[in-house]
């Protein structure tokens, strides 16, 4: 009988906000992940984080020098994140990073050579592909449910305070995030709409300031995308439409339709079935794109149906899916090429926006 493999001993590099979500998740896997450590250029935050999630304060040169410390989380800012994660890499370390993967496609490939070289694994947190209702929209659409899709429209209507944009140095430049509601916020759902629909062929946009004070990065984004299997798309981002809505995607195709609101798929609507409606429709949604069965994964039908999921749930699942990748020695589900793929659109966005002509990929 073979034996479980000994867990994995991560540390936690950047102790702000997303880091209890992280530390939260990691928990949640004791047989296969332990944090050990954690690191921060602040001593009282990492100390508190210490406190909290009880782990031992360490150096980066500590960190990197350390054989017992196998993976590294990555909660620092975007601008930070190639200089190091490839330097993990090169220490032998895996690296999962928070999005967005860098704030260049340059950087990106950066990693993404640092990771080649290294043979070891590289992640990027975008943890709605591990909601119950994102697996089960990309199972219908892998058996074309839909027909041949012919439309995509998202709609990211956020709302931030001038005091979020005030309370950290450096949020709302180019230099530390890359962009504005794009790349931080809106990225997410554009990850979720690259892996529903492809790759886009070209990109008409504009992006504008219109809210916000003190910020050099857009609060408000509208574009058109063309995808390279023919489908269009309409793409509204922003951190400006007071109060803030649930994030929608919705997706049109010869054979039907389906509405993703929040992290709940709301509408199914096939040719030939009664259309589903409401947040229970995940599980309703399991059935009819698999004739009856479950779908075949279980990340794919865990918790279908719940209305209540808890935040950092997805989180646990995308670092269990790091963790088997690491184990079985093959791609995690967002890896570095589709954080690179992501960023390369809001490249382009960004360059449309300031040339005011499309721009192909």
């Amino acid at each position: 009988m073979s034996l479980s493999p000994e867990p994995l001993n991560f540390a936690l590099v950047g102790c702000g906000a997303i880091a209890p979500t992280q530390a939260q998740a990691l928990s949640e896997l004791p047989a296969l992940a332990r944090l050990t450590h954690c690191v921060d250029l602040d001593p009282a935050r990492a100390a508190a984080f210490a406190a909290k999630f009880p782990t031992t304060v360490a150096s980066w040169d500590e960190v990197l020098a350390n054989p017992r410390i196998h993976a590294i989380a990555l909660c620092v800012p975007a601008s930070l994140h190639a200089r190091l994660g490839a330097a993990a890499l090169r220490a032998g370390k895996h690296v999962i990073i928070e999005k967005p993967m860098e704030v260049s496609v340059a950087a990106c490939t950066e990693l993404i050579t640092a990771q080649k070289a290294s043979g070891r694994q590289l992640a990027i947190i975008c943890q709605h592909r591990f909601d119950p209702a994102s697996r089960t929209i990309h199972a219908l659409l892998q058996k074309q449910a839909l027909g041949r899709l012919i439309a995509a429209d998202v709609r990211v209507a956020w709302y931030r305070t001038q005091e979020y944009y005030d309370s950290e140095p450096g949020r709302g430049t180019w230099a530390m995030c890359g962009g504005g509601c794009l790349m931080t916020q809106g990225i997410h759902t554009l990850d979720l709409l690259l892996w529903f629909c492809g790759p886009v062929h070209e990109v008409y946009a504009r992006a504008v300031t219109v809210a916000h004070e003190r910020i050099e990065v857009e609060d408000l984004v509208c574009a058109t995308l063309s995808f390279a299997n023919g489908a269009l798309g309409n793409l509204f981002v922003s951190t400006a439409t007071y109060p803030g809505f649930p994030a929608r995607l919705s997706l049109h195709g010869t054979e039907g339709s389906l509405v993703l609101e929040g992290d709940e798929l709301h509408v199914l609507a096939l040719k030939g079935q009664p259309v589903v409606k409401g947040p229970p429709a995940t599980s309703d949604a399991c059935q009819v794109a698999t004739g009856g069965t479950r779908l075949a994964t279980e990340q794919a039908t865990a918790g279908a149906g719940e209305t209540n999921k808890k935040w950092g749930s997805a989180h646990r699942e995308q670092f269990a899916d790091f963790i088997a990748a690491i184990q079985d020695n093959r791609p995690p589900l967002v890896d570095g090429e589709a954080g690179r793929a992501a960023v390369a659109l809001i490249q382009a966005i960004y360059q449309s926006s300031r040339s005011g002509l499309p721009v192909r990929l």
